[in-house]
């Protein structure tokens, strides 16, 4: 088992990154409900929680109990996971204080399109499946890639229409994108304004 170290090093660094993400998403929470704003998906999200939950020790087990290696083609893993961070980042900077882990929708603010927000609507989602495949491919864990892939579809399945309904309840989410090129970006795109 000659890529334990990397692999316990690439884990942790996982952990801490979720650690973080916590903590910045508890803070916007704080502020957001103090700001009026209205949490939804509340049942699904513990069940959300404990899918990635399950999802680092069921990695962490496949790699050590089966003695999976790296795959022949980490480095090309590796750089779809560090372009999924690059966007991770970007969404967290781009919505600023409106980032969470939860559904939290703030009464009447204005919709953020500006970053990756202009191309897609959903793009942490995009992330995190990526993630779920790709970090597991990394190690050859084909079980967890496959059955957390399974599970994030259902559990997205559930969520997005769940955050999409709260959006056009509270904020004006139907029109804000009307006049974007959602897909096809141009360099002075109207989302920006």
């Amino acid at each position: 088992m000659v890529d334990f170290y990397p692999f316990l090093i690439f884990w942790c660094l996982l952990i801490a990154q979720r650690v973080v993400e916590l903590l910045i998403a508890k803070k916007n929470e704080k502020w957001m409900l103090g700001h009026g704003a209205i949490e939804y998906g509340q049942e699904h999200y513990r069940l959300m929680v404990w899918m990635h939950l399950l999802f680092f020790l069921i990695f962490f087990s496949e790699k050590i109990l089966l003695n999976r290696e790296m795959s022949f083609a980490w480095h090309w893993l590796l750089f779809v996971f560090i372009l999924a961070q690059l966007v991770r980042v970007w969404a967290l900077f781009s919505l600023g204080k409106y980032w969470n882990t939860k559904i939290i929708v703030l009464p009447n603010a204005n919709v953020i399109r500006k970053g990756p927000y202009r191309l897609i609507k959903h793009p942490n989602y995009l992330v995190v499946s990526l993630e779920l495949l790709v970090i597991p491919l990394i190690f050859n864990a084909y079980f967890t890639a496959a059955i957390f892939t399974i599970l994030n579809i259902g559990m997205l399945s559930i969520r997005i229409p769940i955050e999409e309904q709260a959006l056009r309840n509270h904020t004006p989410y139907e029109g804000a994108f009307e006049s974007c090129n959602r897909f096809l970006p141009k360099l002075l795109n109207k989302c920006d304004k």
